[in-house]
Protein backbone atom coordinates (compact mmCIF):
# COMPACT_ATOMS: atom_id res chain seq x y z
CA UNK A 1 0.00 0.00 0.00
CA UNK A 2 1.63 3.29 -1.09
CA UNK A 3 1.97 6.28 1.24
CA UNK A 4 -1.43 7.86 1.71
CA UNK A 5 -2.17 11.42 0.67
CA UNK A 6 -3.81 13.53 3.32
CA UNK A 7 -7.60 13.99 2.96
CA UNK A 8 -9.43 16.90 4.44
CA UNK A 9 -10.36 16.24 8.07
CA UNK A 10 -13.47 18.39 7.82
CA UNK A 11 -15.77 15.61 6.59
CA UNK A 12 -14.21 12.69 8.47
CA UNK A 13 -15.23 11.07 11.74
CA UNK A 14 -12.67 11.32 14.56
CA UNK A 15 -9.90 8.77 14.17
CA UNK A 16 -9.62 5.92 16.66
CA UNK A 17 -6.14 4.57 17.49
CA UNK A 18 -7.46 1.03 16.98
CA UNK A 19 -10.46 0.20 14.79
CA UNK A 20 -11.88 -3.33 14.62
CA UNK A 21 -14.19 -4.03 11.68
CA UNK A 22 -16.25 -7.19 12.11
CA UNK A 23 -18.31 -8.85 9.37
CA UNK A 24 -18.19 -10.60 6.03
CA UNK A 25 -20.04 -8.15 3.78
CA UNK A 26 -17.11 -7.21 1.57
CA UNK A 27 -18.37 -3.87 0.29
CA UNK A 28 -19.29 -2.63 3.76
CA UNK A 29 -15.99 -3.88 5.18
CA UNK A 30 -14.03 -2.13 2.44
CA UNK A 31 -15.95 1.09 3.05
CA UNK A 32 -15.35 0.88 6.78
CA UNK A 33 -11.64 0.23 6.24
CA UNK A 34 -11.38 3.16 3.84
CA UNK A 35 -13.17 5.47 6.27
CA UNK A 36 -10.93 4.41 9.16
CA UNK A 37 -7.78 4.84 7.06
CA UNK A 38 -8.92 8.25 5.81
CA UNK A 39 -9.64 9.44 9.37
CA UNK A 40 -6.32 8.11 10.64
CA UNK A 41 -4.44 9.68 7.72
CA UNK A 42 -6.05 13.04 8.37
CA UNK A 43 -5.12 12.84 12.06
CA UNK A 44 -1.52 11.69 11.47
CA UNK A 45 1.44 14.05 11.30
CA UNK A 46 2.82 14.09 7.76
CA UNK A 47 6.30 12.94 6.85
CA UNK A 48 8.84 15.23 5.21
CA UNK A 49 7.23 14.67 1.81
CA UNK A 50 3.71 15.35 3.12
CA UNK A 51 2.47 11.75 3.09
CA UNK A 52 1.57 9.21 5.77
CA UNK A 53 3.20 5.77 5.84
CA UNK A 54 0.49 3.17 5.17
CA UNK A 55 0.55 -0.64 5.09
CA UNK A 56 -2.30 -2.95 4.02
CA UNK A 57 -1.61 -6.64 4.72
CA UNK A 58 -3.41 -9.97 5.06
CA UNK A 59 -3.15 -11.47 8.53
CA UNK A 60 -2.25 -14.90 7.15
CA UNK A 61 0.77 -13.39 5.35
CA UNK A 62 2.25 -12.00 8.57
CA UNK A 63 4.98 -13.77 10.47
CA UNK A 64 5.96 -13.24 14.10
CA UNK A 65 7.60 -9.85 14.53
CA UNK A 66 6.32 -8.42 11.24
CA UNK A 67 4.03 -5.93 12.95
CA UNK A 68 6.92 -4.56 14.98
CA UNK A 69 8.82 -3.95 11.77
CA UNK A 70 5.84 -2.19 10.20
CA UNK A 71 5.43 0.14 13.18
CA UNK A 72 9.11 1.09 13.37
CA UNK A 73 9.60 4.88 13.10
CA UNK A 74 10.33 6.13 9.59
CA UNK A 75 13.53 8.00 8.82
CA UNK A 76 11.35 10.67 7.25
CA UNK A 77 9.08 11.04 10.29
CA UNK A 78 5.29 11.22 10.12
CA UNK A 79 2.50 8.90 11.18
CA UNK A 80 1.76 5.32 10.26
CA UNK A 81 -1.49 3.52 9.41
CA UNK A 82 -1.55 -0.29 9.44
CA UNK A 83 -4.47 -2.29 8.01
CA UNK A 84 -4.55 -5.98 8.90
CA UNK A 85 -7.24 -7.78 6.93
CA UNK A 86 -8.92 -11.15 7.61
CA UNK A 87 -7.58 -11.34 11.16
CA UNK A 88 -9.51 -14.59 11.67
CA UNK A 89 -6.67 -16.22 9.71
CA UNK A 90 -3.91 -14.89 11.97
CA UNK A 91 -1.77 -17.46 13.76
CA UNK A 92 -1.38 -17.52 17.54
CA UNK A 93 1.82 -15.48 17.57
CA UNK A 94 0.47 -12.83 15.23
CA UNK A 95 -2.82 -12.65 17.17
CA UNK A 96 -0.88 -12.12 20.39
CA UNK A 97 1.21 -9.45 18.70
CA UNK A 98 -1.94 -7.68 17.47
CA UNK A 99 -3.30 -7.58 21.00
CA UNK A 100 -0.01 -6.27 22.43
CA UNK A 101 0.12 -3.62 19.72
CA UNK A 102 -3.47 -2.55 20.38
CA UNK A 103 -2.77 -2.23 24.10
CA UNK A 104 0.32 -0.05 23.63
CA UNK A 105 0.40 1.61 20.23
CA UNK A 106 3.51 3.66 19.49
CA UNK A 107 2.93 7.40 19.04
CA UNK A 108 1.24 8.42 15.77
CA UNK A 109 0.46 4.81 14.79
CA UNK A 110 -3.10 3.79 13.88
CA UNK A 111 -4.22 0.17 13.62
CA UNK A 112 -7.21 -1.03 11.55
CA UNK A 113 -8.14 -4.71 11.82
CA UNK A 114 -10.85 -6.58 9.91
CA UNK A 115 -12.30 -9.91 11.08
CA UNK A 116 -14.98 -11.98 9.30
CA UNK A 117 -16.82 -12.42 12.59
CA UNK A 118 -17.25 -16.19 12.60
CA UNK A 119 -16.08 -18.71 15.17
CA UNK A 120 -12.53 -18.87 13.79
CA UNK A 121 -10.17 -16.93 16.09
CA UNK A 122 -13.22 -15.36 17.72
CA UNK A 123 -11.32 -14.65 20.95
CA UNK A 124 -9.26 -12.05 19.08
CA UNK A 125 -12.37 -9.88 18.69
CA UNK A 126 -13.03 -9.78 22.42
CA UNK A 127 -9.37 -9.20 23.21
CA UNK A 128 -9.07 -6.27 20.81
CA UNK A 129 -12.25 -4.67 22.16
CA UNK A 130 -10.92 -5.16 25.70
CA UNK A 131 -7.72 -3.44 24.57
CA UNK A 132 -9.75 -0.39 23.56
CA UNK A 133 -10.53 -0.98 19.90
CA UNK A 134 -13.52 0.80 18.42
CA UNK A 135 -15.74 -1.91 16.91
CA UNK A 136 -17.56 -1.41 13.60
CA UNK A 137 -20.00 -4.17 12.56
CA UNK A 138 -20.54 -5.00 8.87
CA UNK A 139 -22.92 -8.00 8.88
CA UNK A 140 -23.99 -9.68 5.67
CA UNK A 141 -26.97 -8.13 3.91
CA UNK A 142 -29.10 -11.17 3.08
CA UNK A 143 -32.77 -10.35 3.50
CA UNK A 144 -34.87 -8.60 0.90
CA UNK A 145 -35.79 -5.84 3.35
CA UNK A 146 -32.13 -5.28 4.25
CA UNK A 147 -31.22 -4.84 0.60
CA UNK A 148 -34.08 -2.36 0.18
CA UNK A 149 -32.75 -0.43 3.21
CA UNK A 150 -29.24 -0.49 1.71
CA UNK A 151 -30.54 1.04 -1.52
CA UNK A 152 -32.50 3.69 0.37
CA UNK A 153 -29.33 4.60 2.25
CA UNK A 154 -27.32 4.93 -0.98
CA UNK A 155 -29.84 7.38 -2.42
CA UNK A 156 -30.35 9.23 0.88
CA UNK A 157 -26.61 9.81 1.26
CA UNK A 158 -26.62 11.51 -2.15
CA UNK A 159 -29.67 13.62 -1.26
CA UNK A 160 -32.00 11.61 -3.52
CA UNK A 161 -35.03 9.41 -3.00
CA UNK A 162 -36.40 6.28 -4.66
CA UNK A 163 -39.85 4.79 -4.15
CA UNK A 164 -40.34 1.11 -3.34
CA UNK A 165 -41.27 0.19 -6.90
CA UNK A 166 -38.07 1.81 -8.13
CA UNK A 167 -35.99 -0.06 -5.58
CA UNK A 168 -37.59 -3.40 -6.50
CA UNK A 169 -37.01 -2.68 -10.20
CA UNK A 170 -33.37 -1.95 -9.45
CA UNK A 171 -32.99 -5.25 -7.61
CA UNK A 172 -34.60 -7.07 -10.53
CA UNK A 173 -32.37 -5.29 -13.05
CA UNK A 174 -29.05 -5.58 -11.23
CA UNK A 175 -29.25 -8.47 -8.77
CA UNK A 176 -28.30 -8.76 -5.12
CA UNK A 177 -24.55 -8.11 -5.09
CA UNK A 178 -23.96 -4.96 -3.01
CA UNK A 179 -21.09 -3.72 -5.17
CA UNK A 180 -23.24 -3.94 -8.29
CA UNK A 181 -26.15 -2.29 -6.51
CA UNK A 182 -23.98 0.53 -5.19
CA UNK A 183 -22.57 1.12 -8.68
CA UNK A 184 -26.08 1.13 -10.15
CA UNK A 185 -27.22 3.69 -7.57
CA UNK A 186 -24.26 5.91 -8.42
CA UNK A 187 -25.11 5.70 -12.12
CA UNK A 188 -28.76 6.55 -11.56
CA UNK A 189 -27.86 9.41 -9.23
CA UNK A 190 -25.46 10.86 -11.79
CA UNK A 191 -27.66 10.38 -14.87
CA UNK A 192 -31.21 11.03 -13.63
CA UNK A 193 -33.09 13.69 -11.71
CA UNK A 194 -35.97 13.67 -9.26
CA UNK A 195 -37.59 10.66 -7.63
CA UNK A 196 -36.21 7.32 -8.82
CA UNK A 197 -39.23 5.26 -9.86
CA UNK A 198 -39.80 1.93 -11.58
CA UNK A 199 -40.29 3.81 -14.85
CA UNK A 200 -36.99 5.67 -14.39
CA UNK A 201 -35.10 2.43 -13.71
CA UNK A 202 -36.66 0.63 -16.68
CA UNK A 203 -35.96 3.57 -18.98
CA UNK A 204 -32.37 3.89 -17.79
CA UNK A 205 -31.60 0.23 -18.35
CA UNK A 206 -33.32 0.26 -21.75
CA UNK A 207 -34.75 -3.22 -21.56
CA UNK A 208 -32.27 -4.74 -19.13
CA UNK A 209 -34.98 -4.99 -16.49
CA UNK A 210 -36.83 -7.30 -18.86
CA UNK A 211 -33.78 -9.31 -19.94
CA UNK A 212 -31.49 -9.54 -16.92
CA UNK A 213 -29.75 -12.48 -15.37
CA UNK A 214 -32.89 -13.14 -13.33
CA UNK A 215 -35.04 -13.49 -16.44
CA UNK A 216 -32.44 -15.88 -17.84
CA UNK A 217 -32.42 -17.84 -14.58
CA UNK A 218 -36.22 -18.04 -14.44
CA UNK A 219 -36.46 -19.47 -17.94
CA UNK A 220 -33.61 -21.92 -17.31
CA UNK A 221 -34.96 -23.39 -14.05
CA UNK A 222 -38.39 -23.69 -15.68
CA UNK A 223 -36.81 -25.86 -18.38
CA UNK A 224 -37.45 -23.37 -21.19
CA UNK A 225 -34.10 -23.62 -22.95
CA UNK A 226 -34.99 -21.63 -26.08
CA UNK A 227 -36.31 -18.63 -24.15
CA UNK A 228 -33.45 -18.81 -21.65
CA UNK A 229 -30.85 -18.69 -24.45
CA UNK A 230 -32.70 -15.88 -26.19
CA UNK A 231 -32.87 -13.88 -22.96
CA UNK A 232 -29.18 -14.56 -22.37
CA UNK A 233 -28.14 -13.23 -25.77
CA UNK A 234 -30.31 -10.15 -25.36
CA UNK A 235 -28.99 -9.50 -21.85
CA UNK A 236 -25.38 -9.74 -23.03
CA UNK A 237 -26.12 -7.55 -26.04
CA UNK A 238 -27.61 -4.82 -23.83
CA UNK A 239 -24.65 -4.78 -21.48
CA UNK A 240 -25.52 -7.10 -18.60
CA UNK A 241 -22.33 -8.36 -16.99
CA UNK A 242 -21.77 -12.14 -17.39
CA UNK A 243 -20.86 -12.23 -13.69
CA UNK A 244 -24.33 -10.90 -12.84
CA UNK A 245 -25.90 -13.66 -14.94
CA UNK A 246 -23.98 -16.45 -13.19
CA UNK A 247 -24.91 -14.85 -9.87
CA UNK A 248 -28.58 -14.82 -10.88
CA UNK A 249 -28.44 -18.46 -12.00
CA UNK A 250 -26.86 -19.46 -8.69
CA UNK A 251 -29.39 -17.46 -6.71
CA UNK A 252 -32.29 -18.91 -8.67
CA UNK A 253 -31.15 -22.46 -7.91
CA UNK A 254 -30.41 -21.56 -4.30
CA UNK A 255 -33.92 -20.13 -3.91
CA UNK A 256 -35.42 -23.37 -5.24
CA UNK A 257 -33.34 -25.32 -2.73
CA UNK A 258 -34.38 -23.13 0.21
CA UNK A 259 -38.08 -23.15 -0.66
CA UNK A 260 -38.03 -26.86 -1.46
CA UNK A 261 -36.35 -27.72 1.84
CA UNK A 262 -38.96 -25.71 3.76
CA UNK A 263 -41.81 -27.79 2.39
CA UNK A 264 -45.39 -26.61 1.98
CA UNK A 265 -46.45 -26.39 5.61
CA UNK A 266 -46.04 -22.61 5.79
CA UNK A 267 -47.95 -19.92 3.94
CA UNK A 268 -46.01 -17.80 1.42
CA UNK A 269 -46.05 -14.84 3.83
CA UNK A 270 -44.75 -16.89 6.75
CA UNK A 271 -42.10 -18.61 4.65
CA UNK A 272 -41.09 -15.30 3.10
CA UNK A 273 -40.40 -13.87 6.55
CA UNK A 274 -38.37 -16.93 7.53
CA UNK A 275 -36.28 -16.98 4.34
CA UNK A 276 -35.92 -13.21 3.92
CA UNK A 277 -37.58 -12.91 0.52
CA UNK A 278 -40.86 -11.39 -0.73
CA UNK A 279 -43.97 -13.65 -0.80
CA UNK A 280 -44.25 -13.44 -4.61
CA UNK A 281 -40.79 -14.95 -4.87
CA UNK A 282 -41.84 -17.89 -2.69
CA UNK A 283 -44.90 -18.50 -4.87
CA UNK A 284 -42.81 -18.37 -8.03
CA UNK A 285 -40.19 -20.73 -6.60
CA UNK A 286 -42.86 -23.25 -5.62
CA UNK A 287 -44.15 -23.25 -9.19
CA UNK A 288 -40.62 -23.57 -10.61
CA UNK A 289 -39.80 -26.50 -8.30
CA UNK A 290 -42.04 -28.84 -10.29
CA UNK A 291 -39.81 -31.38 -11.98
CA UNK A 292 -36.76 -30.77 -9.79
CA UNK A 293 -35.07 -33.14 -7.33
CA UNK A 294 -32.30 -32.42 -4.85
CA UNK A 295 -29.86 -34.39 -7.02
CA UNK A 296 -30.77 -32.36 -10.08
CA UNK A 297 -30.31 -29.10 -8.17
CA UNK A 298 -26.90 -30.21 -6.96
CA UNK A 299 -25.75 -31.00 -10.52
CA UNK A 300 -27.11 -27.68 -11.76
CA UNK A 301 -25.28 -25.82 -8.98
CA UNK A 302 -22.03 -27.48 -10.02
CA UNK A 303 -22.56 -26.38 -13.63
CA UNK A 304 -23.14 -22.78 -12.56
CA UNK A 305 -20.06 -22.84 -10.33
CA UNK A 306 -17.99 -24.00 -13.29
CA UNK A 307 -19.47 -21.25 -15.48
CA UNK A 308 -18.68 -18.67 -12.80
CA UNK A 309 -15.01 -19.63 -12.93
CA UNK A 310 -15.05 -19.40 -16.72
CA UNK A 311 -16.66 -15.95 -16.92
CA UNK A 312 -14.24 -14.57 -14.34
CA UNK A 313 -11.29 -15.11 -16.60
CA UNK A 314 -10.40 -18.75 -17.02
CA UNK A 315 -12.50 -19.35 -20.11
CA UNK A 316 -12.13 -18.00 -23.62
CA UNK A 317 -15.80 -17.03 -24.03
CA UNK A 318 -18.15 -15.97 -21.24
CA UNK A 319 -21.13 -16.30 -23.57
CA UNK A 320 -20.26 -19.87 -24.47
CA UNK A 321 -19.76 -20.79 -20.80
CA UNK A 322 -23.15 -19.33 -19.91
CA UNK A 323 -24.91 -21.10 -22.79
CA UNK A 324 -23.39 -24.40 -21.70
CA UNK A 325 -24.51 -23.81 -18.10
CA UNK A 326 -28.06 -23.08 -19.22
CA UNK A 327 -28.22 -26.22 -21.35
CA UNK A 328 -26.93 -28.25 -18.38
CA UNK A 329 -29.51 -26.73 -16.02
CA UNK A 330 -32.34 -27.58 -18.38
CA UNK A 331 -30.94 -31.09 -18.82
CA UNK A 332 -30.71 -31.59 -15.06
CA UNK A 333 -34.37 -30.72 -14.74
CA UNK A 334 -35.31 -32.91 -17.71
CA UNK A 335 -33.62 -35.94 -16.11
CA UNK A 336 -36.15 -35.99 -13.32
Amino acid sequence: MPPASRPSAATLAPASPVTLIVGDEELLVDRAVSAAVAAATAASPPSDDGTVDAHDVLAMSLSAGALSALTAPSLFGGGCVIVVRAAQDAGKEVSAELIRLAMSLPPDVFLVVSHAGGAKNKALIADLVKAGARRVDCPAVKRFGERMDFLRGEFRQAGRRADDSGLRALLDAVGNDLRDLAAACSQLIADTTGLVTQEAVSLYYRGRAEATGFSVADRAVEGNQADALAQLRWALATGTSPVLITSALAQGLRTLGLVGAAGRGLSPNALAGELGMPPWKVDRARQQLRGWTSEGLAKAHAAVAEADVQVKGEGASAGYALERAIRTIVACRAEN
